[in-house]
């Protein structure tokens, strides 16, 4: 008998369900989560019992989602948009240039959902929420989840809202390391993928920088092996941890160009008196954005579910064989300055995936380009679906404006009349690029 999936009923503060064990207790997985409320308009289901790759058995299990569009009567007209590390379920958040009529995440063709991964401080299972069986956040005891986890339980969520096929699944980064996890149920439920900036196997290069930024996080006191009250993380670790990361997702040049060797005038060290350089005082100010919006167990736990990945673990054959079965017309996006996901594994992914067709995108930026290069994707995409998905290729002219736009998804008035899509109108809060405020600090 399959499992039900119950979306979770919305609490108003006065609600409490029956005591239990003399306690009052709210059912509600996130009451403790800080980090919930930061992401508007989503919704949590709840999968009452699932099996984990590790063989664990995890119970009432939280999964964050958001929707945009609606399901046609064949309920085939689904785009699900798989997002990176530190990213939510909010598609406009991070890629909100891209959604909406007439753009690449066609909202008035396409029913569009994204689910947050298992780890994330912003809905889904993580040291942020609740154990059923302690009823205490999870904290360090979090189990240890993966890529393919979060697939399977996101399946189940997809079933929940009706779903009988995905006509696209789309992601970057870690998001396309799920795109390749979503292909393995076959062109029968998932039949195009976009993989972008990602890799079928996580590199030794992308598992050093994830232990380099863990050992940021271990080596804080307030740490505590992971035992700290959330209202009193290692804010210094995780800052640092996120200082690390933003080196990998952008260049060299990129941080010349910007920064070069401009001090900030009205600055100095608190530790030693010196004059503090642009790029000192833009990493402080990113590390100490992040850790307003980011727990450090979460990051422990997503970093070493990136670690894990490999897409022919567990599976009969070579990687390569592993590959080769995925059958799917599929776009592989590559970025040529990306350090941390090298255009060559783009091009391992699209050599032995027999069906697909790589393009690289240009960007100075390394790789958060994926979150930068609005134009480029939009268009390598659409033409992607145009090809391969006709009945869904937007027949739109412009790109939706003003009160036009989706719900929740912000516009820029910098839209050319091709429809070209321009950079969002504020930072994103949950995407990796800090876009808009790169010199706002």
């Amino acid at each position: 008998m399959p499992e039900v999936v119950l979306p979770l009923p919305a609490l108003s503060k006065d609600t409490k369900a029956p005591p239990i064990g003399g306690l009052d207790y709210n059912p509600d997985p996130n009451r403790a989560n800080p980090f919930i409320n930061l992401v508007h308009d989503q919704q949590v289901a709840i999968i009452p019992s699932h099996r984990l790759e590790s063989g664990q058995v995890v119970e009432q299990v939280p999964i964050a989602y958001k929707t945009w569009g609606k399901l046609n009567s064949t309920r085939d007209n689904v785009m699900v948009i798989c997002h990176a590390f530190t990213g939510s379920s909010d598609v406009a958040d991070w890629w909100g240039p891209l959604l909406g009529r007439g753009r690449a995440f066609d909202t008035s063709r396409f029913f569009i959902v994204c689910c947050n991964v298992t780890g994330s401080p912003y809905g889904s299972m993580s040291p942020c929420t609740i154990n059923p069986e302690t009823h205490e956040p999870f904290g360090p005891d979090f189990p240890m989840t993966t890529v393919r986890d979060d697939i399977s339980l996101h399946r189940k969520v997809l079933d929940m809202l009706g779903v009988r096929q995905v006509a696209i699944c789309i992601g970057g980064s870690l998001g396309g390391m799920q795109t390749l996890e979503w292909s393995m149920f076959g062109p029968e439920y998932v039949r195009t993928l976009v993989v972008i900036a990602t890799s079928a196997r996580h590199s030794a290069w992308g598992i050093s920088w994830g232990e380099a930024q863990r050992q940021a996080i271990y080596s804080d006191p307030a740490f505590a092996g992971g035992h700290y009250l959330m209202t009193a993380q290692p804010a210094s670790g995780l800052a640092a941890a996120r200082m690390s990361a933003l080196l990998t997702y952008r260049t060299r040049n990129s941080f010349q160009s910007r920064f070069g060797r401009r001090t900030m005038a009205d600055k100095v060290d608190d530790r030693t008196g010196d004059q503090v350089y642009s790029a000192q005082s833009y990493l402080r100010y990113q590390g100490d954005k992040f850790i307003k919006r980011f727990d450090a167990n979460c990051y422990v736990a997503i970093t070493r579910k990136m670690d894990a990945h490999d897409i022919s673990h567990g599976r009969p054959g070579e990687f390569v064989d592993v590959l080769r079965s995925i059958t799917q017309p599929a776009l592989v996006i590559g970025i040529e300055s990306d350090g941390l996901f090298t255009i060559n594994e783009q091009y391992e992914i699209s050599e032995h995936l027999p069906n697909a067709q790589m393009v690289a995108i240009e960007s100075p930026d390394g790789h958060d380009g994926f979150l930068l290069e609005f134009a480029q994707l939009d268009g390598h995409i659409k033409a992607f679906v145009s090809a391969r998905l006709p009945e869904f290729a937007s027949r739109s002219s412009r790109p939706t404006t003003g009160e036009e736009a989706v719900s929740s998804v912000e516009v820029s008035d910098d839209d050319d009349a091709s429809g070209v899509p321009s950079a969002p109108a504020k930072a994103s809060l949950f995407g990796e690029a800090e876009g808009a405020d790169v010199m706002q600090w």
